[in-house]
C-alpha cells in the first residue's frame, strides 16, 4: 500500500508541475504566463498575468507538498482549489479533454481528494515527522472544503467580469 501511495503521490506531483511550469515557464510546450494570461482574461480572470503566477505557484506548492507528503491535506487543498478554478472555466465544454472539457483538472483535485483522505503512507516526510494523524475522513472533508472555499474567489470575480461583459 505504501509503495502505492507513493507511487501516486509522485505521478501526480509530476503531472502538476508539468501543469504549472507550461503556464509559468512556457515549459512542456506551455504557453507562459503571456499566452495563458491571454487565456485566462478571455474565460474571465483578470488581471489574467498575476492570476496566472499566482495559479502556477499553487499548483507547483501543492506539488511539493504531495510528492514530498509534507503537510499533505494542506497541499491537496491547494490542489483541489485551483483544480475546482480550472474545471469550472473548462465545464462549459463538456467533460472530456478531448473536447476542451474538465476531464483533466477534475481528475488532479478528484486524486488530490483521494490522497486527503489515505495520507501520503509511511513513505513521507508527515510520516518522518509524527504527522501521520493528519489523513482519514476528517482530513479529507476539510482539504475539500478548504479548497472549494479558496476557489469561490476567483470563481465570484469571474462571474462579476463576465456579468460586466454580457
Amino acid at each position: 500500500m505504501d509503495l502505492g501511495l507513493l507511487v501516486l503521490r509522485l505521478l501526480l506531483a509530476a503531472l502538476l508541475f508539468g501543469h504549472g511550469t507550461q503556464k509559468l515557464l512556457g515549459w512542456f510546450g506551455g504557453a507562459g504566463i503571456a499566452g495563458t494570461a491571454a487565456v485566462f482574461e478571455r474565460w474571465g480572470f483578470v488581471p489574467g498575468s498575476r492570476l496566472v503566477v499566482l495559479a502556477a505557484l499553487t499548483e507547483l506548492a501543492g506539488a511539493a507538498s504531495i510528492a514530498t507528503g509534507l503537510l499533505t491535506p494542506g497541499g491537496c487543498a491547494l490542489v483541489i482549489g485551483t483544480m475546482a478554478v480550472a474545471a469550472a472555466a473548462t465545464a462549459g465544454n463538456g467533460f472530456w479533454a478531448q473536447q476542451g472539457g474538465c476531464e483533466v483538472p477534475f481528475c488532479y483535485g478528484a486524486l488530490a481528494v483521494v490522497l486527503a483522505v489515505t495520507g501520503p503512507g509511511s513513505w513521507s516526510l508527515d510520516a518522518a515527522l509524527g504527522l501521520s494523524g493528519l489523513a482519514g475522513p476528517v482530513w479529507g472533508a476539510a482539504a475539500l472544503a478548504v479548497g472549494l472555499l479558496a476557489a469561490g474567489v476567483p470563481l465570484a470575480a469571474r462571474a462579476r467580469v463576465l456579468r460586466a461583459r454580457a
